[in-house]
């Protein structure tokens, strides 16, 4: 009996979790004229494939002539991604990711089988990105499917996927995706150190916990540091621009980098119809999302100095009577928004109608026939709730959500001034936020670029390439 085999396996059989794991499969069996032995995760294992790839190995008549695990690999192993190991945990972390390991007596370390296949959905378009033309699906939360979605667009040699696995426990798999030559170098340097250096012990929440590792630490400042997508075909336009993708195994969510205010402002239906109605549609998202932030405090303050509000603009004045403060009105319906939207996303689908048929006669007919509300209220709120789907990032949506109440309370307790204040600050906000790469979040306009804040305000045409 080889005891230094045996050994081996009994090692690596603790390791892995041999009977204590139920899903982590073991195989003893021969290869040639030696013992060998294999271990798989069996809800990974690709069964047809590998079932080939140790017949072919079986088959083998001896292994007298063979001094290697690599001359084996050579000859006789039939599976693409295929390779030695000699760490054990690193090999165990490999199955643990999906692989196959094949240990045969007598030589060093194991062969690591590529024969997976990740349990996934398919790659139907998302629902936060839907469009009216161009392609309608989207990413998955395998990184492998995602970087192929990538590869079907780009067909070019200068796309590149870099892998840096993060976590000392999770052992999560991310991918630098870049163009080669148009990337910026060292932005890329930048964000392999901010990787590897990350104090992630596991990556429980996928991007996010990624993103809240290597962000600056500003937790008073709700601008969002880095921007998401689900859409091949918006991270294929992003690649093309020069710009670096941070693909994260787990999880839909593809990072795009570097970020600024304005980038915010861009939006995929943009480029599915002529540059005119494009450049339309990025100036009345502008505008919303100003409005959607000054709306409720320049309101309150106009609705309550009757005297500065001469006709036609009395319309503004609140006209009945009501048992509750104005500002406290305001401020309720903001936090009764955001209960709605909780419940929402608790809500059945079959029940999703019904419910926003109560929530809509609750906020609306029973609490204004009940005095705690009034019209006015309702009306300007309800513009903030619709003007929040004109923008596609959640995240900035809810920090301008946050500005909005802010300056509400600067308003009511110091009038025009605190509204002054306020939007002092909100522009302090934008210019102090540290986005996770770039130049800064206010960039183009800080440091001014005139021909990037013209791609960004204006849906150029596309170029011609002459070369």
């Amino acid at each position: 009996m080889n005891r230094p085999f045996a050994e081996k396996c009994r090692q690596l059989d603790d390791l892995l979790g041999v009977g204590r794991c139920f899903d982590m499969v073991s195989r003893e069996l021969y290869v040639g004229d030696r013992r060998a032995k294999l271990w798989v995760v069996n809800g990974y294992a690709k069964d047809l494939l590998l079932e080939r790839a140790v017949e072919k190995l079986q088959a083998i008549p001896t292994l007298a002539d063979i001094p290697d695990l690599d001359a084996l690999l050579r000859r006789y192993v039939t599976i693409c991604d295929a390779g030695t190991c000699c760490d054990r945990m690193q090999a165990a972390s490999d199955v643990f990711a999906g692989k196959t390991l094949l240990v045969v007596e007598g030589y060093d370390g194991g062969l690591l089988l590529d024969a997976k296949e990740y349990p996934t959905r398919s790659v139907q378009e998302p629902d936060s990105g839907k469009v009216l033309r161009g392609s309608h699906d989207g990413f998955v939360e395998s990184i492998m499917e995602n970087a192929a979605l990538l590869r079907r667009r780009i067909r070019d040699p200068a796309l590149t996927l870099e892998r840096v696995r993060v976590s000392r426990r999770s052992q999560c798999d991310v991918a630098l995706c870049y163009l080669e030559g148009r990337a910026d170098r060292k932005l890329l340097s930048q964000l392999r150190e901010k990787l590897r250096s990350a104090p992630i012990r596991s990556v429980a929440m996928s991007q996010e916990t990624i993103a809240e590792a290597i962000a600056p630490r500003q937790w008073y400042n709700p601008f969002p540091k880095t921007r998401y997508t689900e859409r091949p075909d918006v991270a294929t336009a992003s690649l093309m621009e020069g710009n670096i993708l941070l693909l994260i195994d787990n999880t839909p969510a593809v990072m795009l980098l570097p970020v600024s205010l304005l980038r915010f402002n861009e939006e995929i239906n943009d480029y599915y119809f002529p540059p005119l109605v494009g450049t339309y549609l990025r100036i009345i998202r502008f505008f919303v999302m100003l409005l959607n932030v000054i709306i409720t405090p320049l309101w309150y303050l106009l609705a309550t100095d009757p005297a500065g509000l001469t006709p036609p603009w009395d319309f503004l004045l609140v006209q009945g009577d009501c048992a509750v403060p104005l500002a406290l009105q305001l401020l309720l319906v903001e936090l009764l928004v955001d209960v709605l939207k909780l419940a929402s996303l608790n809500t059945p689908d079959a029940l999703g109608n019904s419910f926003s048929m109560l929530g809509a006669l609750i906020l609306g007919d029973f609490a204004v026939q009940s005095r705690w509300l009034v019209p006015e209220v309702l009306v300007y709120m309800a513009f903030v709730a619709v003007s929040n789907f004109a923008q596609h990032s959640f995240e900035m949506g809810y920090a301008c959500k946050l500005c909005r109440m802010a300056l509400l309370l600067c308003a009511i307790t110091l009038r025009w001034w605190g509204f002054a204040l306020g939007l002092v600050g909100v522009l302090v906000l934008m210019a102090t936020a540290k986005p996770i790469a770039g130049r800064g979040y206010l960039y183009p306009l800080l440091p001014f670029d005139g021909k990037a804040l013209r791609s960004l305000l204006l849906r150029r045409p596309a170029k011609k390439d002459n070369t």
